[in-house]
């Protein structure tokens, strides 16, 4: 069973970090985490993250868990 799961990811150094689809779309390959959305809970500091590509700039928003997956997003411009 392949890993699905990266390294820890650092909250506090989401801002700005750079992502690679492992399936990109639209030939959106390259993002750059352009917003953190943070969260009233201290337990969980960040709900979610806005992703920007970097070819077109269109944006999405995602649970910032999601970047520890694998299978669909690389850390760093590969």
């Amino acid at each position: 069973m392949p890993e699905t799961h990266g390294p820890r990811l650092n909250p506090e150094k989401l801002q700005l970090s750079k992502w690679t689809a492992v399936n990109p779309r639209d030939r959106e390959k390259h993002f750059l985490v352009t917003r953190v959305i943070h969260s009233k809970s201290p337990v969980h500091p960040i709900q979610q993250v806005v992703l920007e590509a970097v070819l077109t700039h269109r944006r999405i928003t995602l649970d910032w868990t999601e970047l520890a997956n694998k299978q669909k997003w690389l850390q760093g411009w590969l």
